[in-house]
């Protein structure tokens, strides 16, 4: 589409023009209550059992170069205190692709019987690749070469669980690290900027059989707009979770959790724009596979 050709041009003229910066910001979830991992190593072998989740989500189905996300996060806990895990996700917008790579360590405090603090750090960083060859362009010579970069990185996390509630902090990209290649003669920068994470939420027992939960999670990138995620979700039988998700002026969505057996569970969630790009796509999907080992 030729809207979105445009919006491409424009990131390869920030990437090409000296002393301009592109900001590295990490991909949005619907289901990040069952994927925690990613951005708060401090969860990395918190459920007491080895787990495996694997991600897939496609934003604004219908729009050439739209997001398209994939991660794979592990949590396997070493003993009663510490857990380790490992992390790749891989998004891909337009001509863009960064593939993020961390390994995480968590240790637990127990601070009273239903208490526990969990502290995390992570370490890894971002490779990231332009594709400019695949706008065909071959008179601009900005153009003409790719561009590649890795940017090391570090993060913190904290997760305060109990019967009833938890709260989550984390900084999953401490640094905010400059990285300058010479590309055909031409000064390039990429930068990761800090990234802020802060939510929580409250079980509510309604009956034997079911559990309502609240929860939130606010998102802060410097030089960018605020996320705060609204969600609540149902669950019932402790076998299936039915939900809802608001994220403020981006989108509402439904999502659903089910646990297949005591080895495997599904989710799914289906998100709309509230914003004019829903008028342009299909709504966005979301998939998520859970693994326990």
């Amino acid at each position: 589409m030729k809207e979105l050709r445009y919006i491409s041009l424009l990131v390869l003229l920030l990437v090409g023009l000296p002393g301009t910066t592109i900001a590295q910001q990490d991909p949005s979830y619907t289901l990040y209550n069952y994927n925690m991992n990613v951005i708060n190593p401090a969860f990395a072998g918190s459920t007491e059992q080895t787990q495996l989740n694997v991600n897939f989500r496609s934003q604004w189905v219908g729009l050439q170069g739209a997001p398209e996300t994939q991660s794979l996060s592990l949590g396997i806990p070493i003993n009663d205190k510490i857990g380790i895990g490992a992390s790749v996700v891989n998004d891909r917008v337009f001509v863009l692709n960064e593939t993020d790579a961390y390994i995480d360590f968590s240790y637990k405090l127990q601070l009273t019987d239903n208490t526990k603090l969990y502290l995390g750090l992570k370490a890894g960083g971002s490779f990231v690749d332009i594709d400019l060859n695949s706008l065909q362009i071959t008179n601009d010579p900005l153009f003409t070469e790719n561009v590649s970069t890795f940017n090391p990185n570090i993060g913190i996390g904290a997760l305060l669980r109990t019967n009833n509630y938890y709260i989550t902090l984390s900084a999953p990209q401490l640094l905010k690290s400059d990285r300058y290649e010479k590309e055909a003669g031409i000064a390039t920068e990429a930068t990761d900027e800090l990234h802020f994470f802060a939510g929580g939420g409250y079980h509510i027992t309604l009956n034997d059989n079911l559990q309502f939960t609240p929860s939130t999670m606010v998102r802060m990138v410097s030089g960018s707009p605020t996320t705060i995620d609204l969600t609540g979700t149902f669950d019932i039988y402790n076998r299936i979770e039915l939900g809802l998700n608001y994220r403020l002026n981006e989108s509402v969505s439904g999502l659903a959790f089910v646990k297949m057996a005591d080895w495997m569970a599904f989710g799914y969630a289906y998100d709309r724009a509230t914003t004019n790009i829903g008028d342009y796509s299909r709504g966005s999907h979301e998939v998520l596979l859970r693994f326990n080992l």
